[in-house]
């Protein structure tokens, strides 16, 4: 028997999620993209709660797996990711990974979450790109709920509300910690990205970054804001974002 997942007959709640373009790595001259974990797992937690997502990047198109995410990869490294495995075997959810709407001609007002998606891209499409900067703090002065994971955090790092100071500015908040840079870059045996989030947040003033233990699913409220450490913390995030919207 099926369940019905919104009982109430309201309206269901809406999220938008945002992944980054592909691009390549300055330091590893890998080409580069969102990590799928970070993608499939909010996505199941939000529709098993009978919510609507939409899949949208800031230039639009098809969207790029990091390797080692993507569950069938030669590498065997996210073999065991069978919510990623799913996802990309329907074609219905892999088709949502090929035609993103553009960011800008999304209509922000259709939702009432945001989620944004982390992988190598958005160290270096991301941490720069004022326009997305000016969405997100957009979206957090609508009173709207904003939630970021893993390297989608570095944007947290420059997004400046209209007083002036950063969104962070008085919060507790996580990312990638220095202990699973360091982690990755002994695995692959070379400098990974070109900074670390945790040495850049705690050179922030006014601001709470905190860490958990190193690929152990952590995730912070703060009100609307919502973070996750890194790619294990995807549904853990989206579980607050819910718990945010109160249904």
């Amino acid at each position: 028997m099926a369940t019905d997942t919104n009982p109430s007959g309201t309206a269901p709640r809406r999220v938008l999620m945002i992944a980054a373009n592909p691009a390549t790595s300055p330091t590893t001259g890998w080409p580069i993209g969102v990590w799928a974990a970070e993608l499939t797992h909010p996505h199941w937690t939000f529709t098993e709660a009978g919510y609507e997502v939409e899949i949208c990047s800031p230039e639009g198109g098809a969207l790029l797996l990091d390797s080692y995410s993507d569950p069938r990869d030669a590498s065997g490294y996210s073999a065991h990711d069978l919510i990623s495995l799913g996802f990309l075997s329907s074609p219905a959810h892999a088709a949502k990974l090929q035609a993103t709407q553009r960011l800008a001609d999304v209509d922000l007002s259709r939702f009432d979450a945001v989620f944004v998606a982390g992988g190598q891209s958005p160290m270096v499409s991301f941490i720069d790109n004022t326009a997305l900067h000016r969405t997100l703090a957009q979206v957090y002065e609508d009173g709207k709920v904003l939630a970021l994971v893993c390297h989608g955090t570095c944007v947290l790092l420059k997004t400046v509300l209209s007083d002036g100071r950063l969104l962070v500015h008085g919060k507790t908040w996580t990312g990638f910690a220095n202990s699973e840079e360091a982690y990755a870059d002994s695995f692959i045996g070379m400098r990974i990205q070109p900074f670390w989030i945790e040495d850049e947040a705690r050179k922030i003033a006014g601001t709470n970054f905190v860490v958990d233990q190193k690929f152990r699913a952590f995730a912070v409220r703060d009100g609307r804001l919502v973070t996750g450490q890194q790619q294990c913390s995807g549904a853990a995030a989206a579980a607050l974002v819910i718990e945010a919207l109160g249904r």
